[in-house]
């Protein structure tokens, strides 16, 4: 069996010897390259994780009822949601089997491009429906970057160092979401003082930027030398990114099926629970901050503002304040901008905490699995995630847990994923690894994709009957987090990779 892992075949690192001092100018180049690209996607999926409630909120204004807005608000959200990971899915299949068919730099070119041309424009969007497609065309591009771009650095980097590369690109997906958050936080303080257009808008907009890192691709990026030389000794008797013979082979069959459902535990957890989180502090929040931005206001305005605040509050506790006068609506958009402006910073708090997590999680899968395993190392996260994930439901209220336990939350969870871009990739040979790769990673979004509208489902059973919680969303997040346990299942029956050269 013909083995290509790099430039080098030797799968273990000379002892002393970090694995970055392995790589060349160019490994470093490749690297920066694809950690930037999965980098900048990352980034458009959290920016869309936060603007989430605030565009679903002004696209639904005067088109639901201030009583059903919350609810309105909530479903719209969570189809946007299913139809985004729809896409996410769909361009996964399609641009995962072309970067084995066309190579991984054009296809991570036309990804990079695709999300960040449809990411400025859902800031244009008009309505949820607009809004919607937006989000399926970036989907597309979203979904096919993955498996290019740890296919490319699989089979760029030297052997020894693959594991480590894999998990570091994952790890620094973690600074493309602390950027969202900090945008979100931003942006969330400048609209105190006036903004152009609603920071939700301006979001999205910065979200199309990396379109610039296309041109770099273009330019000085070459294809893998395992890709070009398979690419000419495979054309006369195997076809590359075929799906075809993915599934006629037993064994490439076999990988993909198991695969995919050890990729459905971390990728449901992830967009059906775990992104909700920014979303259940809101909720817990958002009562407290109200009350307290309207004393604040109450206590420092001269008596007439003061009882328009004050009936202001007393509609919005109703739920009556679709008939305020139009001074009174006036006013309380005003307050509206400084109670949104607070539960901005809880939510980006919130994110950026899941990702510091994350960071240190997703690095110490890389090192752990290369220390005892893949295997090993996945049922470790797995039973961690279930563990932490129903706990912060169960309890998250209070600054002390986001700053406690919802980065042990995302340590676990987003773990799982460097997981993924270490052991998928070794699953199958260079003709249909990016093909096999994002096979199991994307078919899993198709499964994701039903996780927020099941969520909908879970979630109107909990508002009828609650069980003692006030927010639905808490025992919702809780049932649902039976799904890390589904990867433990098919452990057993996958390969250890461990200190074996990538298939040919």
């Amino acid at each position: 069996m013909h083995v290509d892992a790099g430039t080098d075949n030797n799968v273990s690192l000379p002892p002393g010897v970090p694995w970055y001092k392995l790589l060349t100018k160019y490994h470093w180049f490749v690297f920066v390259v694809a950690a930037l690209g999965w980098l900048f996607d990352c980034l458009d999926q959290q920016l869309f994780v936060l603007a989430r409630p605030a565009a679903m909120k002004e696209l639904l204004a005067g088109k639901v009822p201030e009583a059903e807005m919350a609810a309105a608000i909530g479903k719209w959200g969570d189809i946007a949601t299913s139809v985004f990971i729809a896409g996410w899915a769909s361009g996964g299949l399609v641009f995962g089997m072309l970067g084995d068919r066309i190579g991984r730099t054009k296809t991570m070119m036309f990804t990079i491009l695709i999300y960040s041309a449809c990411t400025g424009l859902s800031a244009l969007s008009t309505s949820v429906y607009d809004f919607a497609f937006y989000r399926f065309l970036t989907g597309l591009g979203v979904g096919g970057e993955f498996a290019v771009g740890v296919a490319l650095i699989a089979e760029v980097m030297p052997a020894a160092a693959r594991p480590y590369a894999l998990a570091s690109l994952q790890a620094l997906s973690a600074v493309g979401n602390i950027s969202a958050a900090l945008i979100n936080l931003g942006l969330g303080v400048a609209e105190e003082h006036g903004l152009p257009t609603s920071p939700w808008r301006i979001m999205f907009m910065i979200g199309a930027l990396p379109a610039l890192l296309a041109l770099v691709i273009r330019l000085k990026l070459k294809e893998p030398e395992a890709w070009t030389k398979a690419s000419h000794e495979g054309a006369a008797s195997k076809q590359l990114g075929s799906y075809r013979e993915l599934f006629s082979t037993p064994l490439w069959r076999k990988h993909a099926l198991l695969g995919l459902a050890l990729a459905c535990s971390g990728v449901v957890g992830l967009w059906g629970i775990a992104f909700y989180t920014p979303d259940l502090i809101r909720s817990v929040q958002s009562p407290k901050v109200t009350q307290a931005v309207y004393a604040q206001e109450i206590a420092a305005s001269e008596a007439a503002k003061s009882e328009s605040l004050k009936r202001i509050q007393a509609a919005i506790d109703a739920k009556t304040s679709d008939s305020l006068s139009a001074e009174d609506q006036e006013l309380r958009k005003s307050m509206d901008k400084k109670i949104s402006a607070k539960l901005a910073l809880y939510t980006s708090l919130t994110s950026i905490a899941t990702n510091i997590g994350a960071f240190f999680g997703m690095y110490g899968f890389g090192v752990l699995a290369q220390r005892i395993g893949r295997k090993p190392t996945f049922a470790i996260a797995l039973v961690s995630s279930f563990t932490i994930t129903v706990l912060v439901f169960h309890t998250l209220t209070d600054m002390w847990q986001i700053a406690v336990l919802v980065p042990i939350m995302g340590f676990c969870q987003l773990s799982l994923f460097a997981g993924y871009a270490v052991y998928l990739p070794e699953l199958f040979p260079t003709r249909l690894r990016s093909t096999g790769t994002s096979f199991c990673y994307n078919v899993g979004r198709f499964v994701a994709a039903f996780g927020p509208l099941v969520k909908i489902v879970i979630t109107g059973f909990f508002i009828k009957n609650t069980f003692g919680y006030a927010e639905p969303l808490r025992p919702a997040g809780m049932a649902m987090c039976g799904v890390f346990l589904v990867g433990l299942l098919v452990l057993p029956f996958l390969p250890e990779t461990k200190g074996k050269p990538l298939p040919e």
